[in-house]
């Protein structure tokens, strides 16, 4: 987002009015599209008028929820100026974004000037003009509907052939590729940290805690801000599937044409981990489970592990990466056992053995 907010000189003996301008998107500012245009306009109209535009308030965003940093600099600064009822803008949807803007504004009593619509509406207005007016909200509105959903289907359309549609996870960096399209490719410093993120945790021998700490020794840390990685972000990026060079995306499993930081391999074993120790821990003198790292599942097998219920309870259950991560859990994850179930298939197992005089 960039924002702008600017102070002009204030004639004496004029209305006094703020200026807003909105372009939707950064390549609108770039392209040197609508800005400079909206407030040369609107410049002229307030000496046409004669208005005295005491601030300017300009936002150049993408976000469709409110919340734009200008509006709201806008709204609060006519609240604290009484005196100040009159906003020129360009047209209905540079003003607008949504209905909670139409109400804001409604409910501070201004008169608003649509310096291109040559319209001008407040509290006197007919209500034929207020009438016409909302009507040009709700098209506003679904202007920016359709071009989230245009976004949305984009993003699948990229999806379907294997390109990641959205901003690069921690180890990857955004490109423009040689055909134009922007991809993502692996990051010359963060790609091999991550990799060794992966690596470590792998060993059993770090706790999440202890990973992150190792990991900012790498130099994990956030490219823009330089802040060391958190330790839920060290989470999220261990269970994160894009790093095998598959990706989930609207619950739809592809192959990305991204080049993997990690094996399908080591990223099912950094899994099988992971759902081990999400669990709560065992016993109060720190035991390990009774049955963990003895037995694998009869049905694909994967590690079985176990887990705490209501705080007593032990139950034991398969891990479930049955494919190597490509499709998601196997259905024998679901099935759990009790522990007093395996302490009597085991003790049953026990009492088949006899040993002759010899081993005794």
């Amino acid at each position: 987002m960039n924002q702008r907010l600017v102070r002009i000189a204030k004639p004496a003996g004029l209305v006094k009015a703020v200026l807003y301008a909105r372009v939707s998107s950064k390549e609108q500012e770039k392209e040197g599209f609508s800005i400079p245009a909206q407030c040369k306009l609107l410049r002229d109209y307030a000496l046409q008028q004669r208005f005295d535009i005491v601030q300017e308030f300009v936002d150049v965003e993408t976000a469709k929820t409110t919340g734009r940093t200008s509006f709201t600099e806008m709204v609060k600064y006519l609240r604290k100026h009484p005196g100040i009822r009159s906003v020129l803008v360009e047209k209905t949807d540079r003003l607008y974004r949504n209905l909670k803007d139409w109400v804001t504004l409604d409910e501070l009593d201004v008169e608003i000037h649509l310096a291109k619509e040559g319209v001008t509406l407040s509290r006197d207005s007919r209500s034929s003009e207020k009438f016409m007016h909302g009507i040009k909200v709700l098209m506003a509105k679904n202007y920016i509907d359709n071009l989230s959903e245009e976004a949305r289907k984009g993003q699948m359309e990229k999806a379907e052939q294997g390109i990641w549609p959205t901003k690069a996870p921690l180890g990857y960096v955004n490109i423009t590729g040689k055909d134009g399209r922007k991809v993502i490719e692996p990051h010359p410093e963060l790609a091999p940290v991550v990799t060794q993120l992966f690596e470590r945790y792998a060993t059993g021998q770090y706790s999440l805690k202890a990973l992150a700490k190792a990991a900012h020794g790498d130099g994990l840390i956030y490219p823009k801000s330089g802040n060391p990685v958190p330790v839920s972000t060290v989470h999220m990026i261990l269970r994160n599937r894009l790093y095998t060079g598959l990706f989930q995306w609207n619950g739809k499993l592809h192959h990305g044409k991204h080049a993997p930081l990690v094996s399908i391999e080591l990223w099912e074993r950094v899994q099988g981990i992971l759902t081990g120790r999400n669990a709560v821990p065992t016993h109060p003198m720190g035991n390990e489970f009774a049955f963990t790292g003895l037995m694998t599942c009869k049905e694909c097998g994967c590690a079985i592990v176990a887990e705490i219920k209501k705080g007593k309870y032990v139950y034991y259950h398969c891990t479930g990466h049955t494919d190597k991560g490509r499709g998601g859990y196997a259905d024998c994850r679901r099935k759990y056992v009790r522990e007093e179930v395996l302490d009597q298939a085991f003790a049953n197992l026990l009492d088949r053995l006899h040993f002759n005089e010899e081993i005794l």
